[in-house]
């Protein structure tokens, strides 16, 4: 395995111990929605999405100059 896969995986492991922890609920307002929810939903979605943009930014072509 190289460094990055490595790094990747202690990373993971480090968000769900996280997230794991943080079992609290939690109340959310943004402009005029209202919403109670448990820190770990709120955490794993905002994990997820970064997965997802990095992922997607990772992917990007890249310009030659």
């Amino acid at each position: 395995m190289n460094s990055k896969w490595t790094l990747s995986i202690f990373l993971g492991f480090l968000a769900l111990l996280i997230i794991a922890q943080n079992a609290g609920v939690m109340q959310f307002r943004f402009l005029f929605w209202h919403l109670s929810a448990s820190r770990i939903i709120f955490l794993t979605l905002v994990f997820s999405l970064g997965l997802i943009l990095g992922f997607l930014w990772g992917r990007r072509p890249r310009r030659r100059s």
